[in-house]
């Protein structure tokens, strides 16, 4: 390796500093904070707010903007803005694997090698989850196995980095969930940036074919 690699090398890893604990601990709250409002998520918030002091930005301020927006709104008004925020049309959409793969039959391997990776780490999810599902990624991070998690969100990092510009582009308050989250990652370098460029201006492919028994349910119905 030339020194100049080494030394880009280097920065690359200097970035991606967060300890294994603060990245699951951004991985966990990033996970409930992007699940469907709930009576029940609100209740946390003080536990999650403590959690999120002790990390360093940009991971703190992204995620305790979305908890000032969680305890400042009604969760009727919340439910709407959630629902707005997560429209595929604008690609924002929290299932990973549609990003790559829309509703092709690839998409079916893609949802498979998930549900291997969690198999393989303890975890069986009911029928009623996708694998591929954003907040599921991000408690499997957390509470199994961080270092897998990460993997996964690097093997769909593309998708990941256009969901979270599509939010920044919207102004939704749910970007700094996805902020904090691709912090947790090394910096975005050469191919990774070009990858992202051509999915925001592509799109995923829209062949639609019958996924059984991965079918895309209703945003309130996937995660409530």
């Amino acid at each position: 390796m030339s020194p100049l690699a080494g030394r880009r090398a280097d920065k690359r890893t200097r970035a991606h500093a967060l300890d294994l604990r603060q990245r699951a601990v951004v991985h966990r709250v990033a996970g409930l904070v992007l699940e469907y409002p709930t009576d029940e998520l609100i209740a946390r918030l003080g536990d999650l707010r403590a959690a999120v002091a002790g990390l360093p930005d940009p991971a703190r301020s992204a995620l305790s903007g979305v908890l000032d927006h969680l305890g400042s709104t009604s969760v009727p008004q919340l439910a709407v803005g959630y629902v707005e925020s997560f429209d595929m049309r604008r690609r924002a959409c929290l299932y990973l694997t549609y990003y790559g793969h829309g509703d092709t039959r690839q998409r079916g391997v893609a949802l498979l090698g998930f549900k291997q990776a969690y198999r393989a780490a303890g975890l069986e999810l009911t029928e009623e989850e996708l694998p591929d599902h954003l907040c599921v990624l991000l408690e499997f991070s957390a509470t199994h196995d961080v270092e897998v998690g990460t993997r996964l969100l690097l093997d769909h990092r593309a998708g990941l980095e256009v969901l979270r510009l599509a939010l920044i582009d919207a102004g939704s308050p749910y970007a700094g969930a996805l902020v904090a989250v691709c912090s947790t990652l090394p910096p975005l370098v050469g191919e990774e940036r070009e990858a992202v460029a051509r999915l925001a201006a592509e799109g995923p492919p829209d062949e639609s074919v019958g996924l059984e028994p991965y079918g895309m349910p209703g945003l309130a119905e996937a995660r409530s």
